[in-house]
């Protein structure tokens, strides 16, 4: 078992308070150990313990890998049209979707497979260490399944959502599709997922069907997310929480009793703000949820028709500009917030046992990424203590 020191970090961000200073745990003129694909050590320099090799910094900010824990990245086609009508005038609506379905379908294995893989990697240049991703894109038992047996095998996260919208066929028989959504196609999707998603939201799913198909997914093993509140107010959150989902995503459009209930519960409220950017819409408040208590992770919601972004800094930087988030609110928000998300405590955070998933800026503070919009920062990746 070999080790590391990375040395002369301007300023480290651990996300344990016990380690440094605030809610970040910042550590200025840092060091920390790798050891065996996790961190073993992080503290202030002059106090670092000996190791077998070491790695010069360059007094660069060191953060966590960012967890972007809703993405939508088994797809085909290009939306570009619909993104041009969109930003000339008309408004967004969740029957886009159908325009990928098609040309998912029609898509070979090694295309999705390779379309995958370049998002993937396109993610990790910018410092994203764990991504989730979804299906949805196929809405037949063997598009779905097939989908969900190439996510996994880029992304241990991955997630069953087969109620991403009511498939072309059956358009007036959404109740035979829901029943196909809770019974084949999660038979054959289950054994590649870790959870189950449902779109609840006009024109998707109404609160009875997502509750059917998260139920029927928790028999099966899965674990719920939701997506909630995106487009209009309704139940989505609320079933999160009753159902004790990891996650409501979305939650632009949120009641007061929404709010409680999320500050009051273990689900997290994932803000996808390239989705508001994307759209024109409303941004959520994320001051409100902080301000009540409520859990905050930050997501790309990587997909070709609402938020066609793989960029973490992007979001991280909307945050904050739009959406009233300080800088480290949001830093915190796009690591250990989405590691909550993912129910994660091995990343998300750098301290003794987490997986060594690092990031390293090119700037002397985790600041920089809101301060200097749209700037590749992130200069360095590591993943399991080894440079991606």
């Amino acid at each position: 078992m070999s080790s590391t020191l990375v040395h002369n970090i301007t300023t480290l961000v651990t996300n344990d308070p016990e380690r440094g200073n605030g809610p970040l745990g910042l550590i200025q003129d840092a060091a920390l150990v790798v050891e065996d694909e996790k961190i073993a050590w992080v503290g202030p320099s002059q106090d670092a313990p000996p190791t077998d090799t070491a790695h010069d910094a360059k007094r660069r900010a060191v953060i966590p890998g960012f967890v972007d824990s809703h993405s939508h990245l088994v797809f085909a086609g290009d939306r570009t049209q619909e993104f041009n009508a969109r930003m000339s005038g008309q408004a967004y609506a969740a029957g886009g979707i159908r325009t990928t379905v098609a040309a998912t379908r029609a898509a070979s294995d090694e295309e999705l497979g390779d379309n995958v893989a370049r998002y993937l990697a396109e993610a990790l240049r910018q410092g994203t260490t764990t991504l989730e991703t979804k299906s949805g894109y196929g809405l037949t038992v063997q598009d779905e399944a097939r989908a969900l047996r190439i996510a996994a095998e880029h992304t241990d996260e991955v997630t069953y959502l087969g109620a991403h919208i009511v498939a072309p066929e059956y358009a007036d028989d959404p109740a035979g599709y829901v029943a196909l959504v809770t019974g084949e196609m999660l038979d054959a999707c289950a054994p590649y997922a870790r959870w189950v998603d449902v779109f609840c939201e006009k024109g998707a799913f109404d609160g009875d069907q997502a509750r059917a198909v998260l139920t029927a997914g928790k028999a099966k093993g899965l674990m719920p997310r939701v997506h909630a509140n995106q487009l209009t107010y309704g139940p989505g959150v609320q079933l999160a929480v009753e159902l004790e989902a990891a996650s409501a995503d979305h939650c632009t459009h949120l009641t007061d009793a929404d709010v409680d209930a999320l500050a009051n519960s273990a689900t997290v409220a994932t803000l996808l703000p390239g989705a508001e950017f994307s759209t024109r819409a409303p941004w959520p408040d994320a001051r409100r949820l902080l301000d009540a208590g409520a859990t905050v992770a930050l997501s790309t919601d990587c997909n070709p028709g609402s938020s066609f972004t793989s960029s973490m800094p992007f979001c991280i930087a909307l945050a904050v500009r739009d959406m009233k988030m300080t800088p480290d609110e949001a830093i915190w928000s796009a690591t250990a917030g989405g590691a909550a998300a993912l129910r994660r405590t091995d990343i998300g955070r750098l301290t003794p046992g987490a997986r060594a998933d690092l990031a390293f800026l090119d700037a002397p503070s985790h600041v920089h990424l809101a301060y200097r919009p749209g700037v590749p920062l992130v200069s360095e990746v590591w993943r399991a203590g080894r440079r991606a």
